[in-house]
């Protein structure tokens, strides 16, 4: 026995195994000196922290408790605040400098940068809840009455290979722009030119090498982006859509972002983006405008993020209360998505489980219920 002990106390691996063991033995709730136990994501990792070690790391409660893998604590580190955002940067007076607008949008950018780099998990649903946004917006623009509700349930209610409308395929666009595939120069052009650019899809590769050459050459991304816009409103004036959707490429490619963040399109009016079709005498105008809605677009998208962060460390926080075989797959979906029918959350979910777990989370305060209804509900962090 004595020989054990010392071979324990040499041997850090086999201290962590023997408290595991022990632990496993005692209810998960109290531990045998009768103080509560942490149960949480966070207070297992600091009990058990070879458990977040390695590719397989996994982290079990007992077997009528739910089974997380690595990823979501992944999640779960991932949701660090980053530095608060500059409080001057966050102006709404219009600055007529163009030098002071571009500072100011230079400021917000390099704030999100942090969260801009995760592009999985919370970074994915950041991007898909600002897809939804913008995308409510260009349609407003294009004359259509769609709200935000409205696209999401053209999105989410749809049934695999259905059409989701003329406003449904303007969301479609966005959310493929907040992929990686976006900045592949070969695959998106077909979806695009349909989604964005209907009847045009001809005139875009000579488009896109135009846009191409913008970008690749040596110039700030605020001027990538503005110039990206610029390029498109002066081969097509009516492709509205198309000049924001490569003012966001563009603006992510310049700032080595691993996808795009759908920004621009709230903050500029359509009568200022015709100004980006002006000669270069005039392009100042432009991109002061430009500069401006980068600027305010950066520090809402910071808002969210941290408002999305805040709901995920609630899910997580209550995560070790489920009991549903699905559970780790469900919760990792809705650390990820913006919005998930009842029986539609994953491929083994069906409607009356999928309803019972999200109305367990909404009484848990850890998920909310986004479209008010008592039918076809929809549910999102």
């Amino acid at each position: 026995m004595g020989g054990f002990v010392s071979a324990q106390a040499a041997n850090p691996a086999l201290q962590t195994k023997s408290e595991e063991a022990r632990h496993r033995r005692q209810p998960l709730s109290r531990a045998r000196s009768g103080r509560p136990v942490d149960n949480s994501a966070h207070g297992i990792l600091r009990r058990f922290p070879a458990l977040a070690v390695g590719q397989n790391a996994a982290i079990c409660y007992s077997p009528s408790m739910v089974r997380f893998d690595k990823s979501i604590h992944d999640q779960a580190r991932a949701t660090r605040e980053p530095q608060p955002f500059p409080g001057w940067a966050r102006s709404r007076v219009a600055l007529e400098n163009p030098l002071e607008a571009a500072f100011a949008a230079g400021a917000a950018l390099a704030s999100i940068h942090p969260i801009a780099m995760q592009d999985e998990g919370i970074g994915l649903l950041w991007r898909r809840r600002l897809a939804l946004r913008n995308a409510a917006e260009m349609v407003r623009m294009q004359g259509r009455k769609e709200s935000e509700a409205d696209l999401r349930d053209a999105w989410v209610l749809r049934r695999p290979g259905d059409d989701p409308g003329p406003a449904g395929r303007v969301l479609e666009a966005w959310r493929r722009l907040a992929t990686k595939a976006s900045l592949d120069g070969e695959s998106w052009q077909a979806s695009v030119a349909d989604s964005l650019a209907p009847g045009r899809g001809e005139r875009l590769p000579d488009l896109l090498m135009s846009v191409t050459e913008v970008v690749g050459a040596s110039q700030g991304p605020l001027a990538a982006a503005g110039q990206a816009a610029a390029r498109v409103m002066q081969a097509m004036p009516e492709a509205e859509a198309l000049a924001f959707w490569f003012a966001d490429a563009a603006l992510a490619i310049r700032m080595k972002w691993p996808a795009p963040v759908p920004l621009l399109v709230p903050y500029v009016k359509r009568s200022e983006l015709r100004c980006a079709a002006a000669s270069p005498e005039d392009g100042g105008s432009w991109m002061r405008v430009c500069s401006l809605a980068y600027a305010r677009a950066a520090a809402d998208a910071f808002d969210l993020h941290a408002e999305i962060t805040r709901r995920a460390d609630m899910l997580i926080a209550v995560a070790p209360k489920l009991r549903a075989k699905e559970a780790s797959t469900l919760v990792a979906a809705l650390l990820s998505e913006d919005a998930h029918a009842a029986g539609s959350a994953t491929d083994r979910t069906t409607d009356r489980s999928g309803r019972r777990f999200f109305d367990r989370l909404q009484s848990l305060g850890a998920v909310r219920e986004l479209t008010g209804r008592t039918t076809f509900r929809l549910y999102g962090l």
